[in-house]
């Protein structure tokens, strides 16, 4: 079969499957939306001369195959192909909206490359029933109060410290743009992707978008679910999954509630929660696709979905704000609360959430954005698409202003986290541990908002993972190539002059980076006169051949090149990905080996202020399959469904001490990210012609700088409900052999430790990093060190954790005992001191004394 011979195949196959599925599921409302362009045959595609062209549509073709198994019956994208898969999401044939917006991003490339745009419109609307909750799924809206939108309570930690008081002292701001959405859209509905959704009901709970809370077990089709809830030490291994609408028929007596909140009595509700990074993705997909409509004369064919994308851009904005709506520079619970723009930092933050009673006779609802802003995170080239093109600018009075002022702030966070040698570093956060706690002396900080090394999330590191780099990355480059920007080419020409000497293309040993080291930090941001950032540094910890991050590497570069002329990084990046079409293709895409040592946290349990699934002492509960929720259980003990799938057996031998499993993935966003790399070189570079440069923009005058709030004394602490679930990138796979039962003794007596601790009134979180410095592995490994003046370990993460008097011994968990020669591991703790907290002067590795 030819290969245009096998692309209408497959378009008529994904045709009938996505009109049936949505007469079957969504209704003959949704149905009717989709089965007049879904039920023909699509036009063969165009001829193409470009070699990259033809791969493009190749790897669409086995994207699209129904036979392939990307898509769910419903015409679903799941996160992956295969099902035993651990990273964010926790099941591989769940969903994400990062999922909903790559497929976008396909169907706009395939746009472009035949002329056909119904795959897009189809893709959007299957969005809108499946992602988008619909007003049966937030049915309390109206009760929405603008003045108090939500319940003060801190964030914590570590999970431990979970459930949080609701109601505790702080102050709340108003909600300025709520008005003004209401009145523009008629309603009170929030028009946002959900993060997560179970897409074959694998756990049961039925909280179908549209048809009911939760159908139970039976149900067949999507259910709207989340999981991380309890602070930025909780792992995708420690969290327990729940629905988003919990009318308590499973968990415990509150259904799951009472779990993550504390409060006086429950009521059942429902709650959502929008990635603002997959959102803005979209956003940016259907701008491309608006702009190669528009050169074919067929912007008629994409008005529709470009007015929905402007609306979900209109939306947002929630990101844009703080948490609790508290002005910018908050550094207490009890710092002035917003009422207006004050409380925007117009940073893509980690999520916007909302959610409310589901009885309507007598309901409330709330919403909330975030305090914390990933680099990883932000989009300036989507802010600044809303802001500039007529077509996707929203509705709402104020929003062209909000994304005009976004866009430039968010650029000039690249240039503040921007290290010494190139790539970008972490983050910043209005609410210092997540309470609104004064940060420790000498943070650095961006318009008042401090610097955090790892935000959101700590286990792994935030800013470990390259993937961040390339996602973060792509979209300044876009911004460059199409506007050229001059501070975006700045950043882009010293990140893409390292990323390019730190990518091999050798073959079948390509790789791209995988993970990164921080050292010190960035300078306090100053618009008009930016700092160096000399000391701040970045380090490769490790290389490897993750698929996506490749692919997704290869269009920053891509983007870069086709505007600056610079053919180092074309070439490099068309290299990378000859190199991936010689060796890594399979009949499914492309994949590559992945050995998982984190999977030998299956079967861990909890122990106390370590890493584990922690449960409440007395909380007991049922999941929809009858597993049970209780103190000392593990991640495995509330998904025994795992036990069934056909890779398991790979995991069981090595729980039992075999070798660590080895997998070929298929991730969805993975194989898309090479199929849009393959489509931008034909696209930007068709026959190989050099780029010529194009003469880039003279910056604009930046704003002065908001001044920084002056440090008030912060109240203790208090637990804080994280209402949202954060999402985590694809980690890449850190290898951790089995544990020996006695530790291997340091060869030379070689060993380095690095201790750093930020300390606030009597409580400070440390952060140890230990370096085998024998020529020899470690096969378990214990740490020794004394406090002198009286400090107490109050909870650790990612090692066993234990004090007598002032010694503390530190012990190896299971998944990271093996410390190759020269390796490193990281750990850290919370603590307590009464006043004094000198370092520790001496340390021991299995015995041995540590320089």
């Amino acid at each position: 079969m030819s290969s245009s011979t096998r692309r209408r195949a497959v378009r008529a196959a994904w045709a009938v499957l996505t009109a049936t599925s949505l007469v079957a599921v969504a209704g003959a409302q949704a149905a009717s939306a989709l089965a007049g362009p879904t039920a023909q045959v699509a036009p063969a595609a165009v001829a193409v001369d470009s070699e990259y062209a033809e791969r493009f549509l190749e790897q669409y073709d086995k994207i699209k195959d129904p036979a392939n198994g990307y898509f769910s019956p419903q015409g679903i994208p799941y996160h992956a192909v295969e099902t035993l898969m651990v990273e964010a999401p926790d099941y591989g044939h769940m969903t994400t909206s990062e999922a909903y917006s790559y497929w976008l991003w396909l169907e706009a490339l395939y746009g472009q490359a035949t002329g056909d745009w119904d795959p897009l419109n189809e893709a959007w609307v299957n969005m809108e029933t499946y992602m988008i909750p619909q007003q049966a799924d937030q049915p309390t809206n109206s009760f929405y109060k603008a003045d108090a939108p939500a319940s003060y309570a801190s964030e914590y930690n570590h999970p431990s410290n979970y459930p949080s008081q609701i109601g505790s002292s702080g102050s709340v701001g108003k909600d300025p743009i709520a008005a003004e959405l209401r009145a523009t859209y008629g309603n009170n509905d929030i028009y946002q992707m959900h993060w997560l959704g179970d897409v074959d009901n694998i756990y049961g709970f039925g909280a179908a978008p549209g048809p009911g809370c939760q159908l139970g077990p039976d149900y067949e089709g999507m259910s709207l679910v989340n999981t991380f809830q309890r602070g930025p030490q909780e792992s995708v291994w420690e969290t327990v999954p729940h629905p988003t609408c919990d009318d308590f028929t499973y968990g415990g007596k509150n259904g799951y509630l009472d779990l993550f909140t504390g409060d006086a009595s429950y009521a059942k509700q429902w709650k959502f929660t929008s990635a603002s990074d997959a959102d803005a993705r979209a956003v940016e997909a259907v701008y491309w696709a608006n702009k190669w409509a528009t050169e074919q004369g067929k912007a008629a064919d994409v008005a529709a979905t470009v007015a929905k994308a402007a609306k979900l851009g209109d939306y947002l904005r929630y990101t844009l704000f703080d948490k609790y709506f508290k002005t910018i520079g908050c550094t207490s619970p009890s710092c002035p609360a917003g009422s207006g723009k004050e409380s925007a930092h117009y940073l893509l933050s980690w999520y916007m959430a909302w959610g409310g009673a589901t009885d309507t006779s007598s309901g409330w609802a709330w919403r909330i954005g975030s305090s914390h802003a990933h680099f990883g995170y932000q989009n300036p080239f989507a802010a600044w698409a809303l802001s500039n093109d007529p077509k996707l600018t929203p509705k709402s009075a104020t929003a062209k202003a909000d994304w005009t002022k976004a866009a430039e702030r968010q650029v000039e966070l690249y240039q503040w986290l921007q290290s010494s040698n190139g790539p970008i570093a972490g983050g910043a956060t209005n609410s210092w541990d997540g309470a609104y706690a004064q940060p420790p002396a000498g943070t650095p900080t961006f318009y008042g908002m401090a610097y955090t090394e790892a935000p959101v999330y700590n286990d792994p590191p935030s800013n470990q993972w390259f993937g961040m780099q390339a996602w973060g990355v792509q979209r300044l480059a876009e911004l460059y190539y199409e506007t050229g920007n001059a501070k975006a080419k700045t950043v882009l020409d010293k990140w893409a002059a390292w990323v390019v000497d730190h990518i091999e293309t050798d073959g079948a040993d390509w790789s791209v980076p995988s993970e990164l080291t921080w050292s010190g930090k960035p300078d306090t941001w100053n618009p008009t006169n930016p700092g160096s950032n000399s000391g701040l540094t970045v380090t490769l910890k490790s290389s490897g051949q993750d698929v996506g991050v490749a692919g997704d590497t290869a269009r920053a570069l891509l983007f870069y090149a086709a505007k600056s002329g610079n053919t180092e990084a074309r070439d490099t990046a068309k290299n990378l990905l000859d190199a991936i079409w010689d060796n890594n293709q399979d009949s499914l895409g492309v994949s590559s080996v992945e050995t998982r040592g984190d999977y030998k946290r299956f079967d861990d349990v909890y122990t106390a202020g370590g890493n584990g699934v922690y449960i409440p002492s007395g909380w007991t509960g049922t999941m929809p399959n009858g597993d049970q929720v209780k103190p000392g259980v593990s991640f495995l003990d509330i998904r025994s469904f795992y036990k069934q799938d056909p890779q398991w057996a790979k995991v069981q031998a090595a729980l039992n001490g075999g070798a660590d499993p080895q997998f070929e993935y298929h991730r969805f966003w993975a194989q898309t990210a090479i199929a849009g790399a393959l489509s931008d070189y034909a696209r930007l570079f068709e026959g190989g012609a050099t780029p010529t440069p194009t003469p880039t923009v003279t910056p604009t005058p930046t704003v002065t700088p908001t001044p920084t709030v002056t440090p008030t004394p912060t109240v203790t602490p208090t637990p804080t409900v994280t209402p949202t679930p954060t999402v985590t990138p694809t980690p890449s796979v850190t290898p951790t052999p089995s544990v020996t039962p006695t530790p291997t003794q340091n060869p030379g007596a070689s060993c380095s430790v690095s201790y750093t601790a930020n300390s606030w009134n009597t409580g400070f979180t440390a952060s140890v990093k230990i370096t085998n410095r024998g020529t020899a592995a470690l096969n378990g490994w214990t740490l020794k060190f004394s406090f002198a003046n009286g400090q107490q370990v109050q909870q650790g993460w990612s090692a066993k954790w234990a004090q007598s008097g002032s010694a503390v011994t530190v012990t190896n968990e299971a998944w990271n005992g093996s410390l190759a020669a020269g390796g490193s591991v990281d750990i850290g703790f919370n603590g307590s001191h009464s006043g004094t907290n000198n370092a520790p002067t001496s340390f021991t590795l299995n015995g041995a004394t540590c320089s």
